[in-house]
């Protein structure tokens, strides 16, 4: 299903590091607004950012796609040392293809990990990639993203539980 993802977590900082060796994930794309921090923060929250450090000194290559503006995910990209595709059009395939071009990995060993299931979820789908869905650190009370969340609410998954999180 186009919204299903093929991996659940409460918080990405949830995901154990050797996740990704077991499920063998050479490569991570990852989200920016609500899945490594709030919207318009221009650093992670202290649990993310030691998420972040761990995983990257594991060797996994990392890279942000996100459909915000350069402006946006280039402050904070560089705060991380990482590499970004801004305007990524999600969930259009175009800014995952293009991370996954330059990660130089096969997709059968790049997962995505975002927040939100009509851009992050539907558009691993459709570049061919594995998703990791994780539950926004906070809504957003726009009013667009309140419309989008409502359509959401009925495909979300359920949250893991204590036990169920590695």
């Amino acid at each position: 299903m186009l919204h299903t993802p093929n991996y659940v977590f409460e918080s990405v900082a949830d995901i154990p590091p050797d996740f990704f060796e077991n499920e063998n994930i050479g490569a991570l794309i990852l989200d920016l607004d609500n899945t490594l921090t709030t919207h318009n923060n221009p650093v992670p929250d202290p649990k993310r950012l030691e998420w972040f450090l761990r995983v990257k000194s594991s060797g996994l290559k990392m890279i942000i796609v996100s459909n915000n503006h350069p402006e946006r995910v280039k402050p904070f990209a560089e705060y991380l040392g990482l590499d970004f595709v801004p305007d990524g059009k999600k969930p259009l395939p175009k800014g995952y293809n293009e991370a996954c071009r330059r990660l130089g990995l096969e997709k059968s060993r790049i997962a995505a990990v975002g927040d939100q299931i009509f851009t992050d979820v539907m558009g691993c789908k459709a570049a061919g990639i594995r998703s990791i869905f994780v539950f926004p650190i906070e809504y957003e009370t726009g009013f667009w993203f309140r419309v989008k969340r409502f359509f959401e609410r009925p495909l979300l998954p359920k949250r893991p539980k204590r036990s169920e999180i590695r």
